[in-house]
């Protein structure tokens, strides 16, 4: 089991916008594709109020390439984010880390 923590640093005024596109598509084609999330949060206390941190868990490195790419190649969700960002670009910079558990870690 691996997890991939991945961070959008939103352009300001816009994490609203990502937090709708989340809500209403991005959510719906994840199921379609078999993408498991784990959680997701925002910045509380921190360098920046604008950012969306995400969890995603994956058996390998495997099936994170075949399931990512095929959501990213999704023609429908090419559509719904080429929508959202039709006014304005929502996501100013993303921030991807896969990471693999220790042995003495709880989350496995």
């Amino acid at each position: 089991m691996i997890h991939e923590i991945r961070i959008y640093h939103c352009v300001p005024g816009r994490l609203s916008a990502l937090h709708e596109r989340f809500r209403n598509h991005t959510l719906a084609f994840w199921d379609k594709h078999g993408i498991r999330q784990v959680g997701f949060w925002t910045t509380l206390i921190g360098e920046s109020n604008h950012a969306l941190t995400y969890l995603l868990q994956w058996d390998s490195l495997a099936e994170r390439e075949q399931k990512w790419n095929a959501f990213q190649a999704d023609t429908d969700w090419i559509k719904a984010r080429a929508a959202s960002e039709a006014v304005q670009p929502i996501v100013a910079r993303i921030e991807n880390q896969i990471l693999t558990p220790t042995d003495y870690s709880a989350l496995r």
